[in-house]
């Protein structure tokens, strides 16, 4: 049996981060009420199309069941209560304002339903200013940091980037506030009691900020306006290969030592003094090892190369496109795509968790609805 089996979850969202929030819950057994204003949730308007049909909506809405209501006015919103009376927890996206401007706001929800755990997750979290209420997850990113201190590695000249992915933020603050709820729902069935979880996006970005913020806080380090003051200084970074890209992180005379056997031991490589990824890492090194390197591993193919590197305990690994993902073997290997069937989008591999239970495995068992599929069965 799935973990979450018998709870029942109402989720508003009409974001990325609400929904797959969402998701993350449904995956594992409970029941989330979609619930779609007319016209249904903005995300599936969201590009790449297949046959009329948003991808990303495809994939954040698995386990759902849908139904249409018209929040703005009075009926609809007796019908929410309705469904937030029998439910457990309730999943929100919508700016603080919205929720006033709905009669939706944290003290009004728990006074009309004490038991029920409402997670709210906005991009600065309740009671930020005006003019921060709304944000874009590249405005997110920048303001959590990320922005500007990835990639890694990167040319000074550059400008900040947003970093991994068109959501990053988004799956970033909906894996947190998915914890976030489970845990509330584990001190409502001690309690009895629910409870408001106000989720900042931006503070998610902020508790990812790993060494680099953590050697400021503990005065090791000077902050600083250079992006690339905190990388390394080492000649880690992206190298052209023969079918696509590697990357290669090298810190120690191991790690050297194990690529001069990997290519051979060329003459260029003996020029470096063995312990000059330690002792004498210099720009000017570092742009020496790269001019070198890269006719090398522009001959190697990715996957082959990152096979032999790796047992010479050598991190170099492939850098892998979202085709390679898909027929990885070890990813196959754990189940971790499953297949569902979509009346429109036809039959095709679904990402799941990164993470396998023994005894409550998340399962795919439904495609993302139709727009109020399900309003017989749920508003009764």
């Amino acid at each position: 049996m799935t973990a979450l089996v018998g709870l029942t979850i109402v989720e508003t969202a009409e974001r990325v981060v609400g929904e797959y929030a969402a998701r993350l819950l449904a995956d594992f057994g409970a029941e989330v009420i979609k619930v779609e204003p007319p016209g249904g949730s903005p995300t599936r308007a969201m590009g790449p199309h297949v046959n009329g049909e948003s991808v990303p909506f495809a994939y954040l809405n698995t386990n759902k069941k849908s139904v249409m209501l018209d929040l703005d006015a009075e009926a609809g919103r007796a019908r929410l209560g309705a469904l937030l009376a029998r439910a457990d927890a309730w999943i929100d996206d919508h700016d603080e304002d919205w929720r006033a401007g709905h009669a939706l706001a944290p003290e009004a929800v728990a006074k009309a339903h004490p038991a029920l755990v409402h997670c709210a997750i906005t991009p600065f979290g309740q009671g930020a200013p005006e003019d921060r209420r709304r944000a874009y997850p590249i405005n997110v990113i920048n303001a959590g940091g990320w922005g500007y201190h990835t990639p890694s590695e990167t040319a000074s000249d550059k400008p900040p980037l947003k970093g991994a992915g068109r959501f990053l933020p988004d799956y970033e603050a909906g894996l947190d506030a998915a914890m976030a709820v489970a845990a509330s729902l584990w001190r409502k069935r001690q309690t009895g009691a629910g409870q408001f979880i106000d989720m900042s996006e931006v503070e998610t970005q902020l508790s990812r900020a790993d060494v680099v913020l953590g050697r400021i806080l503990a005065g090791d380090d000077e902050p600083s306006l250079s992006r690339t003051r905190y990388d390394m200084g080492g000649p880690a970074t992206s190298f052209d290969c023969a079918d696509g890209h590697v990357y290669l992180i090298m810190t120690t005379r191991a790690h050297w030592n194990g690529l001069r056997t990997l290519m051979g031991d060329p003459d260029w490589a003996r020029q470096f003094p063995e312990d000059w990824l330690e002792f004498h890492c210099t720009p000017e090194r570092v742009k020496a090892f790269r001019d070198q390197f890269r006719p090398w591993i522009v001959q190697q193919d990715k996957v082959r190369v990152s096979d032999e590197a790796q047992k010479l305990n050598v991190p170099i690994v492939p850098v892998n496109t979202a085709a390679d993902l898909c027929v990885n073997a070890q990813y196959r290997h754990r189940g971790y795509f499953q297949p569902l069937e979509h009346p429109l989008l036809g039959k095709a591999d679904y990402p799941t968790v990164p993470y396998r239970m023994s005894g409550s495995p998340a399962r795919l068992t439904r495609p993302a609805p139709v727009l109020g599929e399900h309003a017989d069965e749920v508003l009764v």
